[in-house]
């Protein structure tokens, strides 16, 4: 599909082949893309897909229109990282391992290389379905030092070649449609199995997803212990993990 690009792009704009359903917005590389899905997300409408043209990482944002209030809506976090992850499983070598860090970052070959995120309208009530969601991804795909990142730590990755960004938005953009149809047709627990079973796991614990997405560990002779998933959404977890984990 033909995009809409904003800002001057020094290199020519990449194709792009998203589900029908899909209007994609391209910025150039200094862009902000969930920043700039937030500020235009009324007027851009549900199904855009904001991206960010750059090389070394893959960025981009999806704006949703869910249907129930704010506080369910927060759930749109898991499909949206089912989609992420099974993108980056389908670009990366066989070899290598993809896993989810509860709730929104992403392993490969246990190393963080970024994960997703949720904003919605500043002073929504999470009684009320809001007017917009939307959830953004960033992925590092080359290992190329930059200190000035806000993404840390920059793990050594795979280089892909300059499609690597490309792919991994497209194959997003058709799990993502793919999940929220098995989300409409049979509720969320189709959604928290394909997110648990995408989690990176942990001898001898056991995770189960609540009704309104906050997460339950049980541990073999322990009570089970209850993570609430809306303050884990103010800031995203993979943004300033140390090169150690």
């Amino acid at each position: 599909m033909s995009p809409e690009t904003v800002g001057t792009r020094t290199s020519s704009t990449p194709e792009f082949d998203l589900p029908p359903l899909f209007r994609l917005v391209t910025l150039r590389e200094v862009g902000n893309a969930v920043a700039y899905a937030r500020m235009h997300a009324a007027e851009l409408g549900a199904g855009t897909l904001v991206s960010v043209g750059r090389f070394d990482v893959a960025e981009f944002a999806v704006v949703l229109e869910p249907d129930e209030p704010l506080a369910l809506s927060w759930r749109a976090l898991y499909a949206g990282m089912v989609a992420l992850a099974k993108a980056v499983a389908a670009i990366v070598p066989p070899a290598n391992s993809v896993a989810i860090e509860w709730p929104d970052a992403i392993r490969v070959d246990g190393t963080f290389l970024g994960g997703g995120r949720l904003a919605w309208p500043d002073g929504a009530d999470a009684a009320l379905p809001p007017p917009w969601l939307i959830f953004g991804a960033t992925m590092r795909l080359a290992s190329i030092p930059n200190e000035s990142s806000a993404v840390h730590p920059l793990a050594e990755a795979t280089i892909f070649d300059t499609e690597g960004p490309n792919l991994l938005t497209e194959r997003f953009a058709r799990h993502l449609m793919r999940i929220t149809d098995r989300w409409s047709d049979a509720g969320f627990p189709i959604v928290a199995d394909e997110y648990l079973s995408d989690l990176q796991p942990r001898d001898g614990i056991h995770y189960a997803i609540c009704d309104n997405g906050d997460l339950l560990v049980s541990r073999v002779g322990a009570s089970s212990e209850r993570h609430r998933l809306e303050p884990k959404l103010v800031v995203p977890s993979w943004l300033y993990l140390e090169a150690a984990c």
